[in-house]
């Protein structure tokens, strides 16, 4: 192949290795543009095929044309289609077609007779996609430049590929998969942005709870119980006018108005749609109809959070439930005891360190393949004066609120690398990794990845031997800083984890670009394993993802044998869960790690 192709095709490669869902359409159409121009034609397209409805979508195109919407171009069915594009449906090879009149909307300039070289797009033995290249009148294409064109399309169905798995990841991260609803994680995005200071308000939340589900179940089959879901979200979709609608799983929906809502308003939808819902429904010649419990719940934008006000419609739904069901019940009054509680946490966390009231527990990782214990991961808990042991969730965000959290983050710290390095001293976990939370205001602080360098040289601790944990949402919270941090991070030798990934999708396009070493698969995807297909569609991609990387995978929250199996059966081996070990004290996990390994035949939990 002469060089000047072997350069282009490079140049393509270089343009397309970076490629995401949001920059595919745009880089496609640069590359295109260089195509047309090496190769002396007139005009160049990228169609991609859809074969579930048998047609051709334009994704790119060179020189863009000024068309009014709707573009007849933009979606082809091929039944309906010019005979030269619909040839792209199952085109194999590249082929050069001549034709009087000139190529249909795609180069306004020809008007006499063309020259398309047709490159099809492979995905295996299926035909995804297509390029074009046309030239106005005769051109004559070499054996060598319709070679260069195939690696091209090539590299083409790869970034296609890529990109639709990013895209499946992501709707399958939002959307839940028996219903076609939101799920919990895009219904949190939602209320997030609705909740935001500046927002119009008041927002509400209708937290619906169906009543004796279970009957259903039992009696006609958990098949009939799925359509008898479906069908009530249907009548929800249908009957709550403009609204976020999500199922949070099993029998429970929430509604959230698109309009600003009260509580009058709320209160009167709320029974509209109790009604809709208990109308009898017919599954397999039975006439099935259950009672609903309606917990409602307004918030302020800049008031309240999300979590309050789903914490709050879900307080007042169980209120419903546990007076007799088939009620709304309308929140009032938890408001004021949040308050009191999180004023008593605060109270108490300004002295917490001194007072010796913090202490760590360590949750072993584990191959589940062998049982050998491959890392410990530091847990922060509170021995609270008088609210007893307190996680870090119920007051993390509190030491945030009030400038400790670095300071809870460098005695965090401080505290593990000291105890591992005293296992380590005596002889066990040498081959073990320690894993420590991060929050955000450590990850941003200046000189955060030079002290944590200090910490592991003043205990000695080995290049690799420790690994922080960063979420999701801290990675783009500020991602200059972060990816400034991680590479001085990297350069010091500490390991870096990316932390209940999965719950979000904005991090997928800069794993490329980041000096990250693992993944760690959100609990909330691996606790029904087994049970929900649309989980498992989840971690199949996270696996995958992971693979194409080359970055370590780690499952949290494995808490079942089933889900257990399911992982090592797609091909993620380390794992986290109460299966395999709750949280235990240090002198306990120094006995684990000098006996180096627990059960894992999951016939009776670990040893």
């Amino acid at each position: 192949m002469p060089r000047s192709l072997e350069l282009v095709i490079t140049a393509v490669a270089t343009r397309l290795i970076a490629v995401d869902a949001a920059t595919a359409a745009g880089v496609s159409r640069q590359v295109l543009a260089e195509l047309v121009t090496h190769f002396g034609v007139h005009s160049g397209f990228l169609r991609h095929n859809d074969h579930a409805i048998h047609a051709t979508r334009l994704i790119a195109e060179w020189p863009p044309r000024t068309v009014d919407p709707p573009d007849p171009l933009d979606l082809v069915y091929f039944a309906d289609a010019d005979p030269l594009l619909a040839l792209a449906e199952h085109l194999k090879e590249p082929a050069v077609f001549r034709r009087d009149a000139p190529e249909p909307g795609h180069d306004a300039r020809a008007t006499t007779a063309s020259t398309t070289a047709y490159v099809p797009l492979l995905s295996g033995d299926v035909t995804s996609g297509v390029i074009g290249l046309v030239k106005a009148g005769e051109r004559d294409w070499t054996a060598e430049e319709l070679n260069a064109l195939a690696a091209i399309a090539s590299l083409f169905a790869q970034v296609q590929a890529r990109v639709y798995a990013e895209e499946r990841l992501r709707f399958l991260a939002e959307h839940d998969d028996l219903t076609g609803l939101h799920n919990r994680r895009a219904l949190m995005a939602h209320l997030d942005q609705r909740l935001a200071p500046g927002s119009p308000g008041p927002v509400t939340a209708l937290f619906f709870d169906l009543d004796r589900l279970k009957a259903v179940n039992d009696y006609l089959g958990h098949s009939a119980g799925d359509r008898f879901i479906r069908v009530l979200a249907e009548r929800l979709a249908l009957a709550s006018g403009p609204s976020m609608i999500a199922r949070l799983g099993g029998d429970e929906f929430v509604v959230v108005p698109e309009a600003a809502t009260g509580r009058a308003a709320a209160e009167e939808l709320a029974h509209r749609l109790q009604s809709v819902l208990s109308r009898r429904v017919p599954i397999d010649g039975e006439m099935v109809t259950r009672t609903v419990s309606i917990g409602v719940a307004v918030g302020m934008p800049g008031q309240d959070s999300t979590s309050d006000l789903l914490r709050h419609a879900d307080q007042a739904v169980l209120t419903a439930k546990n007076t007799g069901g088939n009620q709304v019940i309308i929140y009032s009054d938890a408001i004021s005891l949040e308050s009191e509680f999180r004023n008593d946490i605060e109270l108490h966390l300004q002295s917490v360190i001194e007072t010796g009231a913090l202490f760590l527990r360590y949750l072993p990782e584990v191959d589940m393949r062998t049982g050998k214990v491959l890392a410990t991961e530091a847990l922060v808990r509170w021995q609270h004066p008088t609210r007893g042991l307190l996680s870090p969730d119920a007051f993390i965000g509190v030491a945030e609120s009030i400038n400790l959290a670095g300071e809870l983050g460098r005695w965090v710290l401080r505290t593990a690398c000291a105890e591992f390095a005293r296992w380590r001293a005596n002889g066990v976990g040498r081959d073990a990794v320690l894993r420590v939370n991060v929050s955000s205001v450590q990850l941003v602080a200046d000189g955060f990845a030079e002290s944590v360098a200090d910490v592991m040289s003043e205990y000695e601790l080995p290049r690799g031997s420790v690994c922080l944990e960063i979420t999701e949402s801290i990675v783009v919270q500020d991602i200059d800083v972060t990816r400034i941090t991680l590479a001085r991070l990297h350069e010091a030798g500490v390991q870096v984890a990316i932390d209940d990934f999965g719950t979000g999708y904005s991090v997928l396009s800069l794993l490329k670009s980041l000096p990250v070493d693992a993944l760690k698969i959100d609990k909330s995807f691996v606790r029904d394993l087994g049970a929900d297909p649309g989980d498992l569609a989840i971690v199949r991609a996270i696996i995958a993802l992971a693979e194409a990387f080359g970055l370590q995978l780690v499952a949290e929250g494995v808490e079942t044998e089933t889900a257990a199996m399911t992982l090592l059966r797609h091909g993620c081996h380390r794992a986290q869960g109460f299966l395999l070990s709750r949280p235990i004290a240090g002198d306990q996990m120094e006995s684990l790690l000098r006996r180096g390994r627990v059960s894992v035949d999951f016939s009776g939990g670990p040893a």
